[in-house]
This record gives C-alpha cells, structure tokens and sequence, in this order.
C-alpha cells in the first residue's frame, strides 16, 4: 500500500493520519474544521498536523506515497473546493475526478482532494449530498467485503443511509441529521441534566422504549418524556440515555425498515452504532451486520486509499 498521510476534514474536527502499508502508524488530530469557515487557519493547522506526522516519522518527503484528503476540507469552507460528483458513483469515477494540487503554503507535497458525492432532482426528496462519507462507505465495503444491492449505514453528526447496486456503486442515499440532534438537545434544552452521552452502553429494553413511544406519539412528545422519566419515575441515566437515543433514531431505523434491500451494515461510533444494530434487529426482517471497532475507524482512511489505488491501477 506505501506510506500516506490522510486528511479526514470534518465540520468540526480534522484527523490527519499516517497509514504505513495499511497499518495506523501516527495520528494528529486537531479541533478545528470547516465549520469555522476560517480556511486560512484551518490552513495553517493542517499544515502543522502534516509535518508533525513527517517529523515524528523520521521519513522525508519523498518517503511519503501521497497525500489524500477529503470531507469538508474539500468544500468552499475548506482548504481546496472540490465540486461534489453525481450518483451513481462507483470507486473509479471517484478516483477519476480527484484534484491534484500542490498548495505551498501547506506542503511541497502535492494533495490529491476526493470529491463527495451529489444527487441531482427537480424534487426536494430527490436531492441530497455528501463529503467523507464516500470515502467511508468504501473503506467499509473493501473491510467488510459487503454484499451489493446493500445498505450502510453511517451514524455521525449527519447520518448517512446508502444503498448500493449491483455494481457495488453509491446508487442512492439520504442524511438525516440525528448526530447533531443527539448533541443539541443533550446540551440546549432543559433535558442537559437528564442525559449523559458518555454513556457507554445502552439498555436495550429502554432503547426499545424510546423507539416504540416515538413511533406511537412523535419525536416531540417522546423527547419530553426523558425529563419525566428523572423527575416522576427515578429512571437511572442508562434508562432516561438509552430511550432518548430510541426515539432519536426511531426515524432513521423506519426508514430502513421500508428500503428494499435486505443486508444492512452499520458503522459509526461504537454507542450510536450498537444502538442502530440492536433497533434494527428488533424492529426490521433485515441482515443487520455491525461493522467491527477496527474497521470503523480505519474505514475512511482505508476508503480514501482505495480510491486513490484504483486511479494508480488504471495507469
């Protein structure tokens, strides 16, 4: 595989990563993304975080294969705008559609730039899109070896559902944005005392709770019913934690429940991830794959690289 350094901007955090020959050999991450729509800081700090990577490697610039970014640092809020490409997108119209571009007030080596992903329409239901994600969906269908005509499910501050044909190619797909939702209404209405999100582990029969009561009487009403569960029933933060995160994805797990396909493979952080796989066993007739830890977090630098070797091959 070689040496890379991969660069997954995010809105809020940026991660760059020495891969050496497919093994996580260093890591810098930094607490600044595109969502500060500051590019010439952002800027600055990547160019910080990349040769630390290279100091603390002891390697020289002509050691390093290339470097691979992709995510928000690649929109207009970013360090380099990469125009989103139009679904269906298979691994090789991505590798095809890379930038390459030296920017010397980051690094003399040049950054190949990913673009995300698109859906075009005259409808409102029909337009969609995506930057990383791309990356991470195919560094979990090479980890993984899933089935086409699939989905994957990627939990994160925008949750992405995609569904896969029978070329393996991003086909569809569709966001919601229960991450954020998670994280806003924990910490900016008057459930803050009543959830705790370090939580490791749900309870799953509460997890089903929070889903069924959603369900029955809307997300609204449920969300409400975390705050009476504190203060009139004495439910413990496992129980009030795991009903919130049930009614919270209750939306997300109905859709699914009505796609056609019938293997599902969910990634994302280990809390929301497990949560997911335990709703959609419960509540859907689907092949509910959970994708290891390991895989998870390998999965968008594995995915960029993917990308980028299959541009390579096509030489």
């Amino acid at each position: 595989m070689g040496k890379y350094i991969t660069v997954d901007g995010g809105t809020t955090n940026t991660r760059i990563r020495l891969i050496d020959n497919g093994v996580l050999a260093d890591e810098v991450k930094i607490k600044l993304g595109a969502g500060a729509k500051d590019s010439r800081r952002l800027a600055d700090a990547v160019k910080e975080g990349i040769e630390t990577i290279i100091e603390r490697a002891k390697c020289g610039k002509e050691d390093i294969t290339a470097i691979l970014a992709a995510g928000m640092i690649t929109s207009e809020f970013g360090i380099y705008n990469v125009p989103h490409i139009c679904a269906p997108v298979g691994i090789k119209d991505l590798s095809n559609a890379i930038k390459t571009v030296t920017l010397p007030e980051i690094t003399d080596i040049p950054i190949n730039f990913i673009p995300g992903v698109k859906k075009n329409g005259t409808e409102l239901g029909e337009v969609d899109m995506m930057r990383g994600e791309e990356c991470e969906f195919f560094g979990i269908s090479s980890l993984l070896h899933t089935e086409k005509n699939s989905l994957t499910v990627l939990p994160g501050s925008h949750a992405k559902i995609i569904a896969s044909d029978a070329d393996g190619r991003i086909a569809d797909f569709s966001t919601s944005l229960s991450g954020e939702l998670i994280a806003a209404i924990s910490s900016g209405t008057i459930l803050s005392d009543a959830i705790n999100l370090n939580i490791e582990k749900h309870d799953e029969e509460y997890l089903k709770k929070g889903y069924e009561y959603c369900s029955k009487n809307g997300i609204n009403e449920a969300l409400f019913k975390v705050r009476i569960l504190k203060n009139l029933f004495g439910a413990d933060e496992k129980s009030r934690y795991s009903f919130f995160i049930g009614a919270i994805l209750c939306a997300d797990v109905k859709k699914i429940a009505k796609s056609p396909q019938k293997n599902v493979y969910v990634g994302g952080k280990r809390q929301i991830k497990n949560a997911f796989c335990d709703l959609l066993t419960a509540f859907t007739d689907k092949m509910v794959v959970c994708a290891p830890d390991d895989a998870v977090d390998m999965s968008v630098s594995y995915g960029m690289i993917c990308i980028y070797e299959s541009k390579e091959s096509t030489l």
